[in-house]
Order: structure tokens, then sequence, then C-alpha cells
């Protein structure tokens, strides 16, 4: 069940486009690119590009709906959250007039491949706040929060299922980082900040733990 089927959420929900699995960029390329980025331009990303960095964390990709970073167990610790400005997204780079995503904080639903609206506003200031006043991830037209839900491994694995978790999560934040080099895009992993401030920020249940914040835009 997801966590938007828990919530009863009325709030809308996204489809995004389909990933796309070949770039033009090798997995050479962007490892020798990869640099943490703390300045971003007040351009807004499209869907399309958001959709493929939400892919690259969780996003389904082969048979019995295995996701693209290993899960100890296939337990599935982790949500994703993407804390998203005002005209922080446009449906596409070529459509006229171009479409705005609402600002908000949006749920990435792993199946089917969607977001799910999960509070409405502009809330990168306050997130930025939470995490020890780094005003840059205020600047970032995107903010993706990588949270876990412990119980899930360690339910299987005992207090090793922690360790597992964190693994997981650091393969989650680097597949993002990575993506976003072959995007032309920008990011840092960011863990300083006020854990318990996040999650009031985020809006979620005490057991959803925030673990990493990752700003992402482009380039000045």
């Amino acid at each position: 069940m997801s966590l938007r089927a828990k919530r009863g959420n009325p709030l809308p929900i996204i489809k995004l486009p389909s990933p796309q699995l070949k770039g033009k960029v090798s997995i050479e390329e962007t490892i020798a690119k990869r640099r943490s980025a703390r300045r971003y331009r007040s351009e807004p990303l499209t869907l399309s590009q958001l959709s493929q960095l939400l892919w690259s964390a969780q996003g389904i990709t082969g048979v019995g709906k295995l996701r693209a970073a290993p899960s100890a167990g296939v337990t599935y610790p982790v949500e994703i959250f993407a804390v998203i400005g005002k005209q922080g997204i446009i449906a596409s780079a070529a459509k006229q007039p171009q479409e705005e995503l609402e600002a908000g904080i949006y749920h990435y639903e792993v199946d089917p491949h969607s977001l799910s609206l999960h509070l409405r506003g502009d809330l990168r200031l306050d997130l930025a706040r939470a995490a020890l006043d780094q005003g840059f991830i205020a600047e970032a037209p995107v903010v993706i929060v990588i949270c876990a839900i412990y119980p899930r491994t360690s339910y299987t694995y005992g207090r090793r299922g922690e360790r597992y978790v964190h693994m997981e999560v650091g393969h989650v934040g680097e597949n993002i980082h990575l993506q976003a080099v072959a995007l032309g895009l920008a990011t840092v992993e960011i863990g300083a900040f006020s854990d318990e401030e996040v999650r009031k920020v985020l809006g979620v249940e005490e057991q959803i733990k925030p673990v990493y914040i990752l700003p992402i835009g482009k380039s000045p």
C-alpha cells in the first residue's frame, strides 16, 4: 500500500513522463563530472527531467517491480519527496504556453511512476531553515528529500537493518546525483539538518525519517 493510500490523500496525482533508458552521456563521464554544487539558476526544470531524477532514485527497472537502487531483502524502506518551488517545474520546455506544476511537496509514487501532491505551497525556505539555515536550498527550483521507514528493513534484519537502510540511501543519493549530471543539472547531498524540523516541514508521521536533502537546479 502506498503512503497516498494510507493517508487517504484527496489531493491531485500527476502521471510522470516515461523515463528514458538511453542517454547521451556515458556513465564514465557522469562520474568524472560529478561535483557538489551550492549555487543554482532560478530557471525551472521540466517535468521530464524531474521524472528522470525520480526514476533514477526508486523507479521500477525490472521484473518483479525491482527498483533502480539495490535494497536489502527487497524491503524498500526509502520514500522520496520532491519540494517544488513556484515556477520550479514546467510541463515541457517546448510547450507554448508553458504549463507550471503547482508549488508544493509531492510524494513519489513508485508504481505507477507518478507524483501525488502532499502539501500545497512553496516550502523551500522553511526547508532551508530546518537545514541549519543553508539558504542556497531555497534557491533550487526543486529539492528532493530522501526519507526512510526503518522498520520495513529492521523487521527482517533487526539492528543491522539500520546499516542496510543507510547503505540504500547512499545508493539512491548517488543515482540522483549522476542522473542530474547526465541531464546537465547540478546538486549536492546534504545531511546537516534538524531531523524533526524537516519532518515537520514535510508534514509526515514520525516513522518517516528524513535522511538526505538534494537541491537540484541548473548551474549559474
